[in-house]
């Protein structure tokens, strides 16, 4: 199976977004770069961050995002972000009536489940989580290999924290990998097994 990957854009002080939702200047690196990171033409980025995040992407199969994510982006119309076969949306309600009936967006309850239907469908391929509450819970569950974070010059003083509310110490490795782009830091962080 592949390897379950918790990543998000963060703040110094490690929020994804400010206490509305907004995820401020987090994603202008996304968008001031000089090289197209997908098809839209709208995501730019440098060529330092392109060689980092385009083969990453592409190794991902599936993406794990709660409700409150899915509802704000309006589940992104129906279409997978960044080219991803499948959505798998962690939510004790089901997939809204009438809502883009053939997406392939999986409604299941609970984070165990979400694992396992993301690994089932992504087979060996990357199963990427969103940092937050959910993905915060399926650190403190055990069940991710990697953490990945794109951190931006900017100090939100309170938000929507990365890893959720998880409130005991989780250890990862040494990054291995730091990569310099331009008004972003990239990190991985393997997970330290207990």
């Amino acid at each position: 199976m592949g390897k379950v990957v918790m990543y998000a854009s963060v703040s110094v002080d490690g929020f994804i977004a400010d206490e509305n939702d907004q995820p401020g200047p987090l994603f202008d690196w996304l968008t001031s770069g000089d090289v197209p990171l997908d098809d839209s033409g709208f995501v730019k980025v440098s060529r330092t961050s392109y060689d980092y995040i385009r083969p990453y992407w592409d190794e991902i199969g599936v993406t794990i995002a709660g409700r409150h994510v899915f509802d704000m982006t309006d589940g992104w119309d129906g279409e997978p972000p960044a080219g991803v076969d499948h959505v798998v949306v962690v939510s004790h309600r089901p997939r809204p009536d009438g809502w883009h009936p053939e997406a392939p967006f999986h409604f299941v309850d609970g984070i165990d489940a979400a694992v396992t239907t993301a690994q089932e469908l992504a087979g060996d391929r990357t199963v990427e989580l969103a940092a937050g509450e959910v993905g915060g819970q399926v650190l403190a569950a055990g069940l991710v290999d990697e953490v990945r974070m794109d951190v931006v010059p900017v100090v939100f003083g309170s938000g929507k924290r990365y890893f959720g509310s998880v409130h005991a110490q989780h250890l990862l490795e040494d990054p291995d990998v730091v990569i310099q782009g331009d008004r972003v830091l990239h990190l991985r962080y393997p997970v330290r097994r207990r």
